[in-house]
């Protein structure tokens, strides 16, 4: 990437974690709704939804109506297949045998007409990676392991080799907690790592690792937060932004988890972005109710000189640890057609 007068080689790495996700929904879906009902239960006694609806309602709003969606896709047949035995066996005056095969058929065959629906709203997804990060947050053996291990030793290798101005270690959305934990454990192989080579940058955008560290017994998941707050060989930029429904905005990585830390916290910085500036304001009216695509909005182009650019944060000459912190004035370093004003 580069402009008129500077130009910016960027190593892109992916740590994938569809292929995870993709084999645990393609399990059979009863103990996929079993599991999902659990996580629901639990959270509810434990007041872990309750916490998290105070957070940020809009992100609290979005978690329980994804939960009711599966209760709807799960109580829709089974009411209309109790309505079919009761039509069956009262008005009709056929055996309990008959009544009770016609209401199994009504019910398999509303809840797998229904089945689509519930993949394209993502219910079914969602419902069962819940789970996994609930267990993730308390320190359980998950399938998330491998994949924490692998983005751990990928980091130790990229600063070792001594070769970037900057290795940046970037989460979205669910991809936050676990990029968190990858950063805490190259930490345990090597407790010197950020003070060797180049600058480590834990990028955290649309993160829902509050959410996670929020569950009472999320014990590890609140720990890997203290211990990156208070790092200061490790530089930590979480990316909120109001419009995003899916993320929790306004909330403090770490207060707003009950972690109460003095003067040794460095971090993380919150940065508040706004996709109105990011967007034409005809193409931005259009994705207000589109709450996926807007979550994804983070990690997408803009349409419009902004002060969060995502692929200027990692292609410009400009350290990400400044965009953060001078925002519109490192845009006004860049002129219109690309070049950067401090190079001589």
């Amino acid at each position: 990437m580069g402009g008129q007068n500077w130009n910016v080689l960027t190593q892109y790495d992916f740590v994938r974690i569809e292929d995870i996700v993709n084999v645990n929904i393609a399990e059979p879906i009863i103990p996929q709704i079993f599991r999902a009902v659990g996580w629901m239960l639990d959270d509810f006694v434990t007041g872990t939804t309750f916490r998290t609806c105070r957070a940020n309602w809009q992100f609290g709003t979005h978690l329980v109506l994804i939960q009711v969606l599966l209760l709807a896709w799960i109580g829709t047949p089974f009411a209309l297949g109790i309505f079919a035995w009761t039509t069956a066996r009262y008005e009709l005056g056929l055996s309990t045998l008959i009544s009770t095969g016609l209401l199994l058929a009504v019910f398999i065959l509303i809840f797998m007409a229904l089945r689509p629906l519930a993949e394209r709203w993502l219910v079914i997804r969602i419902n069962n990676y819940w789970p996994y990060l609930r267990k993730f947050g308390r320190g359980e053996p998950t399938c998330f392991d491998r994949t924490v291990e692998i983005g751990a030793v990928r980091l130790k290798e990229l600063v070792h080799a001594n070769d970037a101005d900057e290795v940046v270690m970037i989460g979205h959305s669910g991809g936050a907690p676990l990029v968190l934990c990858m950063i805490a454990k190259a930490l345990d192989l090597d407790p010197n790592i950020g003070r060797r080579g180049p600058r480590i940058v834990a990028l955290t955008i649309g993160s829902i690792a509050s959410a996670v560290a929020l569950h009472p017994r999320a014990v590890k998941m609140r720990e890997i937060i203290r211990r990156l707050a208070i790092e200061p060989s490790i530089n930590w930029v979480d990316c909120q932004s109001r419009k995003d429904a899916m993320n929790l905005w306004g909330v403090d990585p770490v207060a707003g988890v009950g972690i109460q830390l003095g003067p040794e916290r460095h971090n993380p910085l919150v940065w508040q972005v706004r996709f109105r500036d990011m967007l034409y304001p005809q193409f931005y009216r259009q994705l207000r109710w589109k709450f996926f695509r807007l979550h994804f909005q983070y990690i997408m182009a803009n349409q419009m000189r902004a002060p969060y650019d995502f692929f200027m944060l990692i292609g410009s000459p400009v350290p990400i640890m400044e965009w953060a912190e001078r925002q519109r004035e490192v845009v006004a370093e860049f002129s219109a057609d690309g070049k950067y004003l401090l190079v001589s």
